[in-house]
């Protein structure tokens, strides 16, 4: 069936020249292995790609995680704050410390003058429990100073106040 006919003529004879006859003298093998470089150079370089990716989302979700154990202390150590800042807790807290509520207030005008009348704070009831000492210690060289008994204690010799709020 494919048997040659002869010289071939008109359009036939053009495209003949443009095809080599007979076997093909370039090599295909270097082709070929550039191809599959290419291909196992794409494949590797997507493996290497997505074992980042899975590894950055192990970190995120770590840190996710951790930040979710932060807030949850946060929160915690704020409500610990709101109920010890709360006006009867820290009423409480004060007469623990032997605290008692301060008379009316005076203050000072600009001018120096005194306004309001100064009134000393009540002393405390005994307890029965006795109370902790404070916390705070005084210096060795500021002694509190004893008042001669029968006078009336000055205003920063009277025990300390709290303003109730």
């Amino acid at each position: 069936m494919s048997a040659a006919r002869g010289p071939l003529k008109g359009r036939a004879a053009r495209l003949g020249r443009l095809m080599p006859s007979g076997p093909s003298s370039a090599a295909r093998t270097p082709f070929v292995l550039l191809v599959v470089l290419l291909l196992g150079g794409g494949l590797i370089t997507l493996l290497l790609l997505n074992s980042a990716l899975n590894q950055g989302s192990f970190k995120l979700r770590e840190l996710k995680d951790r930040t979710t154990e932060l807030t949850d202390e946060e929160q915690a150590l704020q409500r610990d704050v709101d109920a010890n800042a709360a006006p009867d807790a820290l009423e409480r807290r004060a007469r623990e410390l032997g605290m008692v509520p301060g008379g009316s207030p005076a203050f000072l005008g600009p001018d120096g003058k005194v306004l309001g009348e100064p009134t000393v704070a009540p002393s405390p009831k005994p307890s029965r429990t006795p109370s902790r000492p404070p916390a705070r210690t005084a210096d060795p060289g500021t002694a509190p100073k004893p008042t001669p008994t029968g006078t009336t204690p000055t205003a920063t010799e009277t025990a300390p106040t709290t303003s109730g709020r």
